[in-house]
């Protein structure tokens, strides 16, 4: 919080509204549970990706995640936090982490709204996008290093090889 003096701001509409008519429009499932929260299933080239919205009206923020479906087995956790290393490097927005209950990689990123009358729909899709584009990139990142035992610095080097031209 800042130590300046600051006011409560209210938004015309509840910020996830706007997630909700994105999520419609492309036909995903999704579960709304009230005005604060939101998950949705989008189906990606890999897997089928999980992304959770959560609004704090104290920060004026929407917390996202997007988690990839697969599972890090306790005995490749350090592995995997040494490939998050590397590949947070690489990020300009959002980073990866793990979700240690579960062992769930994922993406995540917050967009903060103060001063806005709310998230606009191209902020909405470009976070979106963003997100799966890159749990689409490093996918193969790691499913290297948890079930090819591949090192972290290998795994982000086969990942980053950029494609040029077409087949």
């Amino acid at each position: 919080m800042s130590a300046t003096e600051t006011s409560q701001e209210t938004f015309e509409d509840t910020p996830l509204d706007v997630i909700e008519e994105i999520v419609s429009a492309n036909d995903w499932t999704f579960d709304r549970r009230g005005d604060l929260e939101m998950s949705v299933q989008v189906p990606g080239c890999w897997c089928d990706y999980s992304l959770y919205f959560a609004w704090n009206n104290e920060m004026g923020a929407i917390h996202f995640t997007c988690a990839i479906d697969m599972r890090v087995p306790k005995e490749r956790r350090q592995a995997v936090y040494e490939l998050l290393a590397l590949i947070n490097e690489k990020m300009w927005l959002g980073h990866f982490g793990v979700w240690e209950d579960h062992g769930l990689p994922m993406y995540r990123h917050a967009l903060p709204l103060r001063g806005s009358k709310g998230p606009s729909f191209e902020q909405i899709e470009d976070l979106v996008d963003i997100a799966i584009g890159e749990c689409e990139r490093f996918y193969p990142a790691f499913q290297y290093v948890i079930w090819g035992g591949k090192t972290a610095e290998d795994a982000v080097s086969c990942a980053m090889i950029d494609t040029v031209g077409e087949a």
